[in-house]
């Protein structure tokens, strides 16, 4: 029955003959302890609201474009493992290279990428 014995805390008699006081701080960690829950609980509501689960998926590919309100877009690639962020310039890129194919802007605001016939049949 050692296990039910009472424990003395801030009760009692102090040094003085006084009762002595509990201790005002005592609440603070229990608090500390639902903040944590909290912030948990926050980010996995994120994940789940934006559908971000197969960032966790080792297997699983992705990419998210950014744009801020600035104009400033940043392309994020995720390969299996590999995740890779890319800011997107507004300069000319400038170089050899062949056509791979061409995309529209649909009148809701989609941008639909078609590849040329060569491509298409190649994969």
């Amino acid at each position: 029955m050692r296990y039910l014995k009472k424990r003395r805390y801030a009760t009692g008699t102090g040094m003085q003959g006084r009762p002595m006081a509990s201790d005002p701080m005592d609440g603070v960690a229990n608090l500390f302890d639902i903040g944590l829950v909290f912030i948990v609980g926050l980010i996995v509501t994120l994940f789940s609201t934006y559908r971000l689960h197969d960032l966790f998926n080792e297997e699983s590919e992705m990419t998210i474009v950014k744009k801020n309100k600035n104009g400033e877009m940043e392309i994020i690639t995720k390969s299996k493992r590999k995740v890779e962020a890319l800011k997107v310039s507004k300069t000319m890129g400038e170089g050899e290279g062949h056509r791979m194919g061409v995309a529209y802007r649909l009148e809701d605001g989609t941008m639909v990428y078609v590849p040329d016939g060569n491509e298409a049949a190649s994969d």
